[in-house]
């Protein structure tokens, strides 16, 4: 497999990837941070921005490999995790509902594996590809 930067599935796997990174880092750099000064746990607005920062990658790259995909499932499944991502990401800001992390993590996990699936297997301009007929 040669991964190229150049290439979307590239860039949606490592900006999913980050944002996965970013979300487990959150809880623990505020926890160390709450512990050395007293009564100030919350996080700077910038460190929020980096989620949106995320998404708007994370669109772009899905936007591109969708349509360059062979595959009609890794279309959908791009767009239906990147749409939850996006909803959930809006609901941890706005508090609509208390989930869990875990939907997150899920979801970012989902589309790191999509994307390099897609990057992968789908990318044939001959025939058969992701074992579906063109």
């Amino acid at each position: 497999m040669s991964i190229s930067i150049k290439k979307s599935d590239t860039w949606g796997a490592l900006a999913s990837s980050l944002c996965l990174v970013h979300c487990l880092a959150t809880p623990f750099l505020f926890t160390a941070q709450a512990s050395a000064i007293c009564c100030h746990s919350n996080a700077p607005t910038w460190w929020y921005g980096i989620d949106f920062v995320f998404l708007i990658i994370s669109f772009f790259a899905i936007y591109r490999s969708a349509k360059n995909s062979t595959s009609p499932f890794i279309k959908k499944g791009l767009w239906v995790c990147w749409s939850f991502l996006f909803v959930l990401i809006v609901n941890e800001r706005l508090e609509w509902l208390h989930l869990s992390k875990l939907y997150l993590y899920a979801t970012a996990i989902s589309l790191v594996v999509l994307h390099l699936y897609n990057l992968k297997y789908c990318q044939c301009k001959k025939g058969l590809c992701c074992s579906f007929p063109r």
